[in-house]
């Protein structure tokens, strides 16, 4: 009953049979393997985006720094949600990477709208050379709050950057789990919508740890490569990151994934609600249920695991997180505790 993160599980068969599989003989350095070749292909062909360059990094902190130094000046503000990942988990890396100043936006249920981002462009830029400029946008999907923006609240929210002349990023720690519960593709849900740049994330999804960065504009995919070597993200032995992608991005496996946690997160959401629990919306695989005190203690005296939220007076609130290796008896095992 380990519900805590799906960065909490393991990797996958199939990710772990590729990295064995890489270890044999000898291999080009430094992003010269020809797996990277087949991962940058293959990428390019799920995105729809012929011309995408590709490339690599361990972590997702430095797939959204690197991303965001590379389309933003350091006077430039980068619009976020209030609680997105950039905002409160990653250590200030992006303002590191690049020198420039997140700004945030409000949003219900993690989601950035097309009214709050208004607000606060409108009062951002304004003061010529004595203040900051205005940057870039990035969005998360799904965002911290476990809610899914559709391909079209993209496209809304990107229009306004661009009426601004700002490119927008999308953090993509989650991606898979975003197009499983959306039914979108990962074109529709990328530069169909008005997105420059993608995290793409394979940790928190069956992967070791890697992490790609997407460009759809190859003009900008130099600065990204230098920057990556200039900040310490370019693997010497890149052949085992190029191995995890490429198993994971192969035959569907990383949607195969995604819609096992997602299958796990309904289970337990739709569980959750039989039994009087109240859980905002959650169509992917993260949750926030709300329950009545004493709830955590008996949860925790019985093995579960997971992080428990502020909330107000009155209730317990938790962060439930199932992965692609969460089963239907460890969500049945927690739903017998109500």
């Amino acid at each position: 009953m380990r519900f805590a993160s799906d960065n909490a599980s393991g990797a996958a068969p199939e990710v772990m049979a590729a990295v064995v599989a890489a270890n044999a003989g000898y291999a080009a350095s430094y992003g010269g393997d020809a797996a990277m070749a087949r991962v940058t292909t293959l990428v390019r062909d799920l995105f729809e985006a012929p011309q995408a360059v590709v490339h690599l990094v361990a972590t997702g902190t430095a797939a959204n720094a690197l991303a965001i130094a590379t389309h933003c000046p350091p006077w430039g503000a980068v619009f976020c949600h209030t609680h997105a990942h950039v905002a409160e988990d990653e250590c200030n890396a992006p303002e590191f990477y690049s020198g420039a100043k997140l700004v945030l936006v409000p949003g219900a249920q993690g989601k950035i709208t097309p009214e709050t981002l208004t607000e606060v462009l409108a009062r951002t830029g304004t003061s010529g050379v004595h203040g900051v400029q205005r940057g870039m946008l990035t969005l998360t999907n799904v965002t911290e709050a476990g809610t899914v923006y559709s391909p079209a609240e993209i496209a809304a929210l990107t229009a306004l950057a661009r009426a601004h002349a700002m490119p927008c990023h999308l953090d993509g720690a989650r991606l898979a789990n975003a197009l499983v519960a959306t039914g979108a593709t990962p074109a529709e849900m990328s530069w169909k919508a008005g997105i420059d740049v993608v995290s793409l994330g394979g940790t928190k999804n069956g992967c070791l740890g890697v992490e790609a960065v997407v460009l759809f504009d190859p003009a900008r995919a130099w600065e990204l490569e230098l920057r990556r070597k200039r900040g310490g993200h370019l693997f010497s032995k890149h052949r085992f990151l190029s191995a995890q992608m490429e198993a994971w991005l192969t035959d569907g496996l990383w949607l195969r994934l995604a819609g096992q946690a997602n299958a796990s997160g309904q289970r337990l959401a739709n569980g959750l609600r039989d039994r009087g629990v109240v859980v905002p919306e959650a169509p992917a695989n993260m949750m926030f249920p709300e329950w009545p005190p004493g709830t955590h203690a008996r949860l925790e005296a019985a093995g579960a695991v997971y992080y428990r939220y502020p909330a107000h007076e009155g209730v317990e609130r938790a962060r439930l997180v199932t992965s692609w290796s969460t089963t239907p008896e460890d969500v049945d095992r927690f739903l017998a505790l109500f």
